[in-house]
C-alpha cells in the first residue's frame, strides 16, 4: 500500500510500457515551452503597449539594446526542451519528480537574478516585466516536466500480463 498511485483519483497504476521516454519528455518540453513562450510574448506585447522600453545590457557590452520581440517566444521553448533533456537523466530513478521540481526551481530562480543585476541604466519596469516572464515560464514548464518524469519512478507503474 505504499505505491504513490494509490492516493490518485483513479487508483489504477499505468502499465510500465506507458512510462515516459526521451521522446515524450522532449514533446512535453516543446508543448509547455510553447505555451510559456506565447504567454511571455503576450506579456511582452502588453508591456510594450504600456511603455516599457525593454532596453537591457547585452553580453556583447554594447550600449543598451532592445529585447527583440521574438526572444520571449523562443527562449522559453529552448529552455523547456533543454530542461526536459536534462530531466531525462533521471528516468526511472527514485524521487525523480522532486529532484526535477527543485532543480528546475533553483535554475529558474538563478535565471531570474539576471534582470536584477542589470546596470542602473536599465529601468525597473523592464526588470520587473522580465522577472514576470521568468515566473510564468517556471509555472508553466517546471511542474509539468516534473510530473511527467515522476511517472517513471519505481513503483509509479506496474507490470501487467494482460
Amino acid at each position: 500500500m505504499s505505491s504513490p498511485w494509490l492516493q490518485s483519483k483513479t487508483p489504477v497504476a499505468p502499465p510500465t510500457a506507458a512510462n515516459p521516454r526521451l521522446r515524450f519528455l522532449v514533446y512535453a518540453g516543446v508543448v509547455t515551452g510553447s505555451w510559456a513562450g506565447v504567454a511571455c510574448l503576450l506579456i511582452y506585447g502588453i508591456g510594450r503597449l504600456a511603455g516599457v522600453p525593454f532596453l537591457v545590457l547585452t553580453r556583447s557590452g554594447d550600449p543598451l539594446a532592445q529585447v527583440p520581440w521574438i526572444a520571449p517566444l523562443i527562449v522559453p521553448i529552448a529552455f523547456a526542451v533543454l530542461g526536459a533533456l536534462a530531466a531525462s537523466l533521471l528516468l526511472g530513478r527514485r524521487h525523480a519528480r522532486l529532484i526535477t521540481l527543485w532543480v528546475g526551481t533553483v535554475l529558474a530562480l538563478g535565471s531570474a537574478v539576471g534582470p536584477f543585476t542589470q546596470p542602473g541604466d536599465v529601468l525597473w519596469s523592464t526588470r520587473i516585466w522580465l522577472v514576470v516572464m521568468h515566473v510564468v515560464t517556471w509555472f508553466l514548464v517546471v511542474p509539468q516536466i516534473a510530473r511527467v518524469i515522476g511517472d517513471s519512478e519505481p513503483g509509479a507503474s506496474v507490470d501487467r500480463d494482460d
